[in-house]
């Protein structure tokens, strides 16, 4: 059994990324194994989780994965360890829209049995702050608020009335944080700027919560919170055991489809700062279905690794590098001739963006008859997608969960075969297949349909699309 916290808040912008990087920093600065999880779809959180305990940072998604897969997920990331704080998404009882309580914070803490201290901004209330904690801590009686850190609290005074209203509400405050600009994370248009775009300042801001959590926080009444959680009875998610999740059933488990005398394919994928988003679990299913994954940097790197036989392009800020990336221009011919080849190519979002012919005006790999621009319009979503053809990731006909986060557009939006037909928002189809590419928007987490990684990698192999 593995203690566990779920840090979450009324709305966003409480500070729930401070507190929870903070309370994962400090408490792996004890010398205590912290596993980092954070709920939902988002791609940066987790980066400076990963950095605040040297782990990587795992997404418990309900939406995209389902909400079966949670609790084994959550074991697979948090074996080994001797305690896993869970950051939540938006506000607490927020989850995707018109589905009710799915993919909330809320959701997940009941999933996980999971105790929630409720971090709330307090810079301009005093008295009120009582009724709004009685309000979350009453609302779903199956969620357990085990306790309350006050953040932005301005002076002795605040803090003194803040404690005096919550002493009637029966929820103990943990933690007190007053104002403190250090700990602050710069933002831009698609949130927190990523780790690896400020390296040694991401180093100092993590550095700084912890700080501030040690002084402010209880860590003894925190962990005593977290090892109250009771036994979780969940299977860890074994990346190896390829399985698929059906609408109210179990995961059935099957084997990757690939020859046992098949060697080995060297599957590349993009990383660096321009593309930093990733799912930790892509690259454990695509290693259990026999690829070997190596890393390589746009930016950096003027070639494909040797051998590679397939390319993953996942999401990132490209339209940051976009000069950058223009510039290393043997790359660019180099991922345009593997995909002439039919090489299985998967891009998301900046990876679509990269096969481009141009971004903002600025050449790409032109592996796509389309360009790309930045827009003022946010897209912004969960998304049920079902496949339109054959491809390197599924067959016609699949379905798939996944979400969109950009603030660029690409004309045209789809090619003359679309990668996804979209139920919702509205019905539209998005996305290119050709050959061996499939470009599109829609960012998927795998772990939710774990067949993609066999299926991507047995194209790298040489074997069936259909």
């Amino acid at each position: 059994m593995v203690a566990r916290l779920v840090i979450a808040a009324p709305s966003s912008g409480a500070g729930k990324t401070t507190v929870a990087t903070g309370l994962m920093a400090a408490f792996a600065g004890r010398g205590l194994a912290v596993s980092p999880h954070k709920v939902g779809p988002d791609y940066i959180d987790p980066g400076y989780h990963a950095l605040a305990t040297g782990r990587p940072g795992r997404n418990l998604d309900a939406y995209m994965c389902g909400t079966g897969l949670i609790a084994p997920l959550f074991a697979h990331g948090s074996r080994g360890c001797d305690l896993a704080v869970v950051e939540g998404v938006m506000g607490l009882y927020d989850g995707a829209a018109d589905q009710g309580e799915l993919a909330s914070t809320a959701q997940v803490s009941k999933l996980l049995k999971a105790p929630v201290v409720l971090v709330v901004d307090a810079s301009s209330q005093s008295r009120s702050v009582a009724a709004l904690v009685h309000g979350f801590a009453s609302w779903d009686p199956e969620v357990r608020i085990g306790g309350v850190i006050l953040n932005k609290v301005a002076t002795d005074r605040h803090e003194h009335l803040l404690r005096e209203a919550l002493g009637e509400s029966g929820v103990p405050v943990l933690g007190v944080l007053r104002r403190a600009p250090a700990v602050a994370t710069p933002s831009r248009h698609l949130g927190l700027v990523p780790v690896a775009e400020r390296q040694a300042a991401a180093v100092e801001a993590v550095a700084a919560q912890a700080e501030q959590v040690l002084a402010g926080c209880d860590l003894e009444a925190l962990l005593a919170l977290a090892r109250s959680a009771p036994e979780l009875h969940a299977e860890p998610w074994v990346p190896e055991v390829v399985g698929r999740l059906h609408a109210g059933g179990p995961v059935v488990p099957t084997r990757p489809a690939l020859r046992d005398d098949c060697p080995p394919r060297r599957v590349a994928v993009a990383g660096g700062a321009a593309f930093t988003f990733s799912y930790a679990e892509h690259a454990e299913l695509l290693t259990a279905a026999g690829a070997e994954v190596v890393t390589f940097d746009p930016l950096r790197d003027e070639s494909l690794p040797e051998g590679t036989s397939g390319l993953v392009i996942g999401g990132g800020f490209p339209e940051m590098y976009g000069s950058e990336l223009s510039a290393n221009e043997p790359l660019r011919k180099a991922v345009a001739e593997l995909a002439a080849t039919g090489a299985p190519i998967a891009a998301e979002c900046a990876g679509l963006l990269y096969l481009s012919r141009s971004l903002d005006g600025t050449p790409m790999c032109g592996v796509l008859d389309a360009d790309a621009r930045m827009s003022e319009r946010l897209t912004l979503g969960y998304r049920d997608a079902v496949a339109v053809s054959d491809s390197v990731l599924a067959p016609a006909g699949a379905r798939m969960r996944g979400h969109e986060f950009h603030r660029t557009v690409i004309e045209p939006g789809a090619g003359a075969t679309a990668a996804w037909g979209l139920r919702q928002p509205e019905r539209r189809v998005e996305g290119f297949v050709q050959q061996g590419v499939h470009a599109s928007y829609v960012h998927t987490h795998w772990a939710g349909a774990p067949e993609v990684a066999a299926r991507f990698v047995e194209r790298c192999a040489g074997g069936p699309v259909a």
